[in-house]
């Protein structure tokens, strides 16, 4: 049964071919929990789930009414409009789980609020990207563009990370804002600006960074961004819960579903190119 609850507080802050043959030789299936669940015929319950609306809040509701029941679960997605609100409602109580964030967001929010959110593992890439209006590659920025990036420390390194992989900037390892670029040939202008705002951004700027779960709302395709995140990345979004849920099985029962190989189908086919399951 599809159950949604909106949450608001606020705005604040080509290897798929190969991927798939790769998924498709790997078997899926749901966890232990889930499985003795189904056989027994008993219901594990309700499991709230925060998540921006894509992909991860398409997700759970796809999993919710295709696959939860067999597995005894009552998946009810909580649905957040930004980064900075899932994990405090998470800590409080608010929900049982979350699906947003990398570990490296994850790590830096424990540090940076006291908390102890652990992850339980990995389950897709929301590959990021650099859109542009008026340019067919990176290699096509030229001397002053201007290019918008995110204001938070673990997407704005990831934005400046995949610049300088492909050498257009140099950095300091570990470069988290704009004091750690060491080298700038181009004398590329550069402009922090909110997550969830950087898809507006793209009309002012030739070339903008937009992670996939504001790409995808805003209407971008993998045929406008001009420099893809690769399956290497280490920006894979995690389901993340309490310490005392760790071992919950309403929690095992849903990274199982969610490490189901009907899910990874599922992402492929709908997203294939932006949004990346894990590989086990």
């Amino acid at each position: 049964m599809k159950t949604r609850t909106l949450v608001r507080r606020g705005l604040s802050i080509a290897a798929i071919a190969a991927l798939t043959a790769g998924l498709a030789a790997c078997a899926g299936g749901t966890s232990t929990a889930a499985t003795d669940a189904a056989a027994d015929g008993e219901s594990l319950g309700t499991i709230k789930v925060g998540a921006l609306p894509v992909p991860a809040g398409d997700l759970l509701d796809w999993v919710d009414e295709n696959l939860a029941e067999e597995a005894g679960l009552d998946i009810e997605y909580v649905e957040f409009t930004d980064y900075n609100t899932p994990n405090p409602a998470l800590t409080d109580g608010s929900t049982d789980a979350n699906l947003f964030q990398n570990s490296t967001f994850l790590e830096t929010y424990n540090e940076q609020a006291g908390g102890d959110l652990v992850s339980i593992g990995e389950i897709y890439l929301p590959a990021a990207a650099f859109y542009s209006e008026s340019l067919q590659s990176v290699d096509d920025l030229a001397e002053g563009d201007s290019v918008a990036i995110p204001n938070d420390p673990t997407n704005e390194g990831r934005a400046l990370g995949l610049l300088a992989a492909e050498g257009v900037i140099e950095i300091e390892d570990g470069a988290t804002n704009l004091d750690g670029i060491t080298d700038n040939p181009l004398n590329l202008q550069f402009t922090e600006v909110e997550n969830a705002s950087l898809a507006l951004a793209l009309p002012d700027n030739d070339a903008v960074f937009v992670t996939a779960s504001f790409a995808l709302p805003a209407g971008l395709t993998e045929d406008q961004a001009i420099l893809v995140e690769g399956t290497d990345s280490t920006y894979y979004n995690v389901l993340a819960t309490r310490p005392d849920l760790e071992d919950d099985p309403r929690i095992e029962a849903l990274y199982g579903l969610l490490k189901d190989q009907r899910t990874k189908d599922y992402l492929l086919e709908t997203w294939g190119g932006l949004i990346v399951p894990v590989e086990d």
